[in-house]
C-alpha cells in the first residue's frame, strides 16, 4: 500500500473513530436527560460538541438541560451557538423562541417563530408551519404575520384527508375566530315594550281557536330526580394538592397528582399548562414512560409534530436500551395510529 493510502486509510478510521465516540456521547446524553441526570447530560453533551465543532445538535441539547434548570440566558446563549452553526436548526429555533418567551421578550419570540415557520414551510411541513406562525402571531400581532397564518390555513383547508392537518386548522380557526360575545341588549324600555306587544300580537294571530278542556288526567307521579354528574376535576386545584403532596414528601402522591392535572388541563383545551403539568412531574420521575407518552400526544394534538416525534424517538432508544418492550410497544401503536407515514419512525416499529 502506498503511503498516501496508508493515510487515507488511517483518517477515515479517525473519522469513524471520531464520530462513534460523537455518538455515544450523545447517548449518554439522551439518556442522563430522560432520567433527570441534568448535570450529567450537560457533561455528555458538552463532550459531543467538542468532538464535533461543527454540530449544531449538542448546544441545542444543552439549551435544553439550561431550561430545565432554570437557567433560561444561558439556554438562550446555547441556543444561538447552535444557530451559529445551523441557522435553520428546528430544534434551536423553537428552544430560543421559548426562551425568549419566558424572559418576557415578546417580539424577539415572535420574530424567531416566524424563522421557524419558514423553515418548515419549506420542508412541505404545513401544519407545524401554520402552528409557528400562529404563536407568532399570538405573540405580537401585526398584519402581515395574521396574513401568513390566514393563507397557512387556506392551505390546510386543501388537505381535507391529512388527519395533522385538519388538527392544525381546528387550533389556528380557534384563535382567528374567537366565539362571539354574547349580545347586549342596547334598547329602551318603550322599545322593549313594543317588542313585547309585536311578539304577543304574532302569537295571537298564530294560536288556533281554544277547544274545550279535557277532562284532567290522573297526574302521573314524577320521575325521580337523576343524580347530578360530578363535576370535572379542575387542573389548578390538582396541581395545587400535587404541590401540597410534594411538600409532605410524598412523591408519589405529587406525580399522580400532576399527572391528573395535565389530564385535566388537556381536556380543557389548555395545551401549554398541561405540558407545564408534565414537566414538573417529570423533575420527579424522570423515566416515566406515561409523562413522556402523554407529552408526545399534546404536542401531536397542539400540531407541534417535530418535538413529538423527537420525544418518541428518544423514548423508543432508551426502550431498546433498557430492553422494555412494553414500553417500545406502546410506541408503536401511538406511531401506528397518528404518525404512519413518517420516515424517521419507520425503523422504530420495524
Amino acid at each position: 500500500m502506498s503511503e498516501r493510502k496508508r493515510r487515507q486509510a488511517q483518517q477515515r478510521q479517525s473519522s469513524s473513530s471520531l464520530y462513534e465516540r460523537y455518538k455515544d456521547a450523545l447517548r449518554r446524553g439522551h439518556v442522563a436527560a430522560l432520567r433527570g441526570r441534568l448535570e450529567l447530560a450537560m457533561e455528555a453533551y458538552g463532550e459531543a460538541a467538542s468532538i464535533a465543532t461543527d454540530r449544531a445538535l449538542p448546544h441545542a441539547a444543552i439549551g435544553g438541560i439550561l431550561v430545565r434548570m432554570g437557567r433560561i440566558p444561558e439556554a438562550l446563549e446555547a441556543y444561538d451557538r447552535a444557530l451559529a452553526l445551523a441557522a435553520r436548526d428546528e430544534t434551536a429555533l423553537r428552544g430560543r423562541a421559548e426562551a425568549l418567551r419566558s424572559l418576557g421578550r415578546r417580539m424577539e419570540a415572535a420574530e424567531t417563530l416566524d424563522r421557524l415557520a419558514e423553515v418548515l414551510d419549506r420542508q412541505g411541513k404545513v401544519p407545524d408551519a401554520c402552528d409557528a406562525a400562529r404563536r407568532a402571531l399570538e405573540l405580537a400581532e401585526s398584519k402581515e404575520r395574521r396574513r401568513y397564518v390566514e393563507a397557512l390555513a387556506d392551505r390546510l383547508r386543501a388537505l381535507p384527508g391529512d388527519e395533522a392537518a385538519q388538527r392544525s386548522l381546528t387550533q389556528v380557526m380557534r384563535f382567528l375566530q374567537p366565539p362571539a360575545p354574547p349580545p347586549t341588549s342596547d334598547a329602551t324600555p318603550e322599545a322593549a315594550v313594543t317588542d313585547e306587544h309585536a311578539v304577543a300580537e304574532a302569537i295571537a294571530v298564530e294560536e288556533p281557536a281554544p277547544e274545550a278542556e279535557p277532562e284532567p288526567a290522573e297526574p302521573e307521579p314524577e320521575p325521580e330526580p337523576e343524580p347530578e354528574p360530578e363535576p370535572e376535576p379542575d387542573g389548578v386545584l390538582l396541581a395545587a394538592a400535587a404541590e401540597e403532596a410534594l411538600a409532605a414528601g410524598d412523591v408519589a402522591a405529587a406525580r399522580e397528582g400532576l399527572l391528573a392535572a395535565a389530564a385535566a388541563y388537556r381536556r380543557n383545551g389548555r395545551s401549554f399548562a398541561a405540558i407545564d403539568s408534565c414537566y414538573l412531574a417529570l423533575a420527579i420521575a424522570p423515566a416515566d414512560v406515561d409523562l413522556h407518552v402523554m407529552l408526545a400526544e399534546i404536542y401531536l394534538e397542539s400540531g407541534w409534530r417535530a418535538p413529538a416525534i423527537d420525544k418518541l424517538l428518544l423514548l423508543g432508544r432508551l426502550a431498546e436500551l433498557d430492553e422494555d418492550p412494553a414500553t417500545r410497544d406502546r410506541l408503536c401503536l401511538l406511531v401506528k395510529d397518528r404518525l404512519p407515514d413518517e420516515p424517521r419512525l419507520a425503523d422504530l416499529c420495524a
